[in-house]
């Protein structure tokens, strides 16, 4: 293997800065300045910790935190479900009538842009309720709707790409020694893709949470998101109360990514062990 040139290595390295300063050094300033005691978040003068309490004081912010937090968990789970079946579908269930339009509309979603997606579902609600009287208002339940619509094809992809790199015949053997399709799946299928579905869960988190422009189609006056409150107080203002907030957010979501990569490793490497001493020759 040829050596890379000096050079060339600091050249690298070089780059290699300059694209993680482009992308952490905002939020490097955006924590810095959550501890900035001036109102003026561009105004340095002084540390001062008030603004995490006055965060904490402010009601409406609080109660978007809460609702986005629920909608996400309950999103991002839903999704997983409607994702890994989908994906389950079009690997392992082979080839059926339809099979390319199902697949065009599981993914639809990634690629028609949030406006049309958001506009389509509030006259999807609309239409049912002026029908059959359901939803009765919009709110969480219609924005969980929607969010699951959204996340779902991205966790279809993020499981299918995961089955269709499985060893097929792991799963045909197990059927041979006596085992139903419903034990393969929970006692050997399952297992293999959970790398997938924690991947696909945060994933699809990380989109509930950030959404702004659907929820703001399929929402309802008691039902205000985190983006939609941050999104309303900008515009009356830059507050440091949202500095602040974004840095815990920073915070937790960093602390769970890290604790859910160590823990998919660990997972990852005691199945390559487990595999290897099964196949050991004795």
């Amino acid at each position: 293997m040829t050596p890379i040139p000096e050079s060339k290595s600091k050249w690298r390295l070089l780059i290699l800065a300059l694209g993680l300063t482009f992308l952490y050094a905002p939020i490097l300033i955006l924590i810095i300045y959550s501890f900035n005691e001036s109102k003026l978040v561009t105004v340095w003068s002084g540390f001062s910790i008030k603004w995490y309490f006055e965060l904490f004081r402010d009601k409406q912010m609080m109660d978007g935190v809460v609702l986005s937090l629920t909608i996400g968990v309950f999103s991002a789970t839903m999704a997983v479900v409607v994702g890994t079946l989908a994906a389950f579908v079009l690997t392992r269930i082979g080839r059926f009538r339809g099979e390319t339009g199902f697949a065009f509309l599981i993914t639809a979603p990634m690629v028609l842009p949030d406006v049309i997606i958001g506009l389509s579902l509030l006259l999807l609600f609309v239409s049912m309720a002026n029908s059959f009287g359901w939803p009765a208002q919009r709110g969480a339940l219609t924005i969980w709707l929607a969010h699951v619509t959204l996340t779902a094809a991205y966790v279809t992809v993020i499981i299918r790409s995961r089955l269709q790199e499985l060893d097929i015949s792991i799963e045909e053997a197990a059927q041979d020694l006596g085992a139903t399709p419903l034990k393969v799946f929970f006692l050997i299928t399952l297992p293999l893709i959970a790398p997938a579905i924690g991947a696909g869960w945060l994933l699809g988190f990380t989109l509930s949470l950030d959404d702004l422009v659907i929820t703001s189609f399929v929402s309802g006056p008691n039902a205000s998101t985190l983006p939609m409150v941050v999104f309303s107080s900008v515009r009356l203002g830059l507050s440091p109360k949202i500095n602040a907030l974004a840095t815990i957010i920073i915070l937790v979501v960093s602390t769970a990514t890290f604790i859910a990569w160590w823990t998919m490793t660990k997972a990852e490497k005691r199945r390559k062990a487990e595999l290897a001493m099964s196949t050991k020759p004795a």
